[in-house]
């Protein structure tokens, strides 16, 4: 075990089983020395998630649907009973209508368009709304976007536009933390097999186009990804605020 969060405290949000790129994050937490809290969707995921919590040494596993404030407010509550304050929120939530990634997305449906900005956009300033007045100085957010936030990639359409909008949300609320000294970045990993990924059209041929195009030609795991969170959990990244920091094997910079 190594001590780069050691002492620190922290939320996970958005594990749905052991592929989950939050479960990669938690992982490398705790192997940091991270104390951590889990939160999940329904009872069908509570079934994954708390023996997940539980092989890392956490007790505290807790409901929260983040389209309701309440379920928000209870989470960070019970946190403070629990520990006083936090440290780091790992946000990893997003979700569009598989109908919505399918058409054209001229097609996308208002109410479509809306449950994916609400989910994969609004719900990290819901988030980080309840989480500052119980994190302790030095805190950091940490949530995860997508390439198709900065350009159009196949199939992703709404969820790209709510990428875009959550990177968005991240430079605004670093501006807004920062006189906090608590820090808000992202990042942005390349293709990964995990349940969220499985709704996206002809994604193992994604796959394939990553691992030809990406210079360092493989795929990136939830194990790349939970090393480059512990930079930006840990004090290493104490100045390091507002950006987005892509995990995918240089595929960002490729044209071929």
């Amino acid at each position: 075990m190594g001590n780069l969060l050691k002492g620190k405290r922290g939320v996970v949000f958005g594990v749905a089983n052991n592929r989950s790129i939050a479960w990669g994050i938690a992982q490398a937490a705790q192997r940091e020395g991270a104390e951590l809290a889990f939160t999940y969707l329904n009872e069908a995921l509570e079934k994954r998630v708390r023996p997940l919590a539980e092989s890392v040494g956490s007790e505290l596993v807790l409901p929260c649907d983040v389209q309701n404030d309440s379920d928000i407010e209870a989470v960070f509550a019970k946190l403070k009973d629990a520990w006083g304050g936090i440290d780091f929120v790992v946000h990893s939530v997003a979700y569009a209508n598989a109908d919505d990634l399918k058409g054209r997305f001229h097609e996308t449906s208002r109410e479509g368009f809306a449950l994916a900005m609400d989910v994969s956009a609004y719900s990290l300033v819901a988030v980080t709304n309840k989480a500052v007045p119980v994190m302790n100085k030095g805190g950091s957010i940490v949530t995860l976007t997508y390439l198709g936030a900065a350009q159009v990639v196949p199939h992703y359409r709404v969820m790209g536009v709510a990428k875009a909008a959550l990177e968005a949300c991240v430079r605004e609320l670093a501006v807004d933390l920062g006189p906090d000294s608590i820090r808000v970045n992202a990042i942005s990993a390349g293709p990964i097999k995990t349940l969220a990924a499985s709704g996206i059209s002809d994604f193992r041929d994604l796959l394939g186009a990553f691992e030809v195009r990406s210079p360092l030609r493989k795929l990136v795991t939830i194990e790349d990804v939970g090393d480059t969170a512990i930079y930006l959990l840990s004090d290493l990244a104490r100045a390091v605020t507002g950006e987005v920091h892509y995990v995918d094997g240089g595929f960002n910079i490729t044209t071929a």
